[in-house]
């Protein structure tokens, strides 16, 4: 079974009512993004690269990893090798799943800021895994995309915990720092998921090849089996 998020691009796409509120120039850019999105492969996730000095490019096997679990366990066809992609660049309209994660700040200019808005009104999906350190900044700049809303701690109820696999306590925890237990955050757009965070949980580690860090087979199989979910959620909703 092959998992497709374009249908929300084209719902975007032909009821541009949604916009009410939105510049034209926003309708524009989001229409001609989409047609390019339509001629290229639409089973690619990617990396966010962002500045602002943390290590975005933390967890180097976990991507891969996870659209490997994917691949085999939910029958999807994302490319082997996720892209790499930058925050205020057009690219970012080519992927309907980006991924980032790290340990300290996250910067985003005010025009990355809303080229990252223009993108998650128009379907795209942002998941950033705290490595540790990530919180305070992500939070802050992500106040700065969409500043009109508040993140919503999910419940341990939401569908996001319970596609394939049930996680019937939320989040699984992975590595321990402050013992804290794990939390998800989202940021809601009319009703649909476009921002999710994972606190005190550390699944990129987990999705991570066994020599990095050593983990059981158990608590790397829940971490991936947490990300397929995410990724399940993501291209059927």
């Amino acid at each position: 079974m092959i998992f497709h998020r374009w249908k929300i691009w084209e719902y975007y796409v032909f009821l541009p009512s949604i916009y009410i509120g939105e510049s034209m120039k926003r309708i524009i850019l989001t229409i001609v993004l989409y047609a390019f999105c339509v001629w290229v492969s639409a089973q690619q996730i990617a990396l966010l690269k962002y500045n602002g000095g943390g290590d975005w490019y933390a967890n180097p096997t976990s991507l891969p990893n996870l659209i490997k679990f994917c691949n085999q366990q939910l029958g999807m066809s994302l490319e082997a090798k996720p892209a790499t992609v930058e925050v205020g660049s057009a690219d970012l309209f080519r992927y309907p799943f980006i991924h980032m994660t790290g340990h300290g700040n996250v910067a985003f200019s005010d025009a990355e800021a809303d080229n990252l808005r223009t993108y998650l009104i128009a379907g795209g999906f942002l998941h950033a895994d705290d490595n540790y350190g990530m919180s305070p900044y992500i939070r802050a700049q992500m106040k700065k995309v969409f500043p009109e809303l508040e993140l919503v701690e999910l419940p341990y109820n939401h569908p996001i915990f319970h596609q394939k696999y049930n996680f019937p306590n939320g989040l699984p925890k992975i590595h321990e720092h402050d013992n804290k237990p794990p939390q998800a955050f989202a940021l809601f757009w009319e009703g649909r998921m476009v921002f999710l965070f994972t606190y005190e949980c550390d699944l990129g580690d987990g999705w991570e090849d066994f020599v990095v860090h050593k983990d059981s087979e158990a608590t790397r199989t829940k971490a991936l089996q947490m990300g397929a979910n995410i990724i399940q959620y993501v291209f059927s909703n």
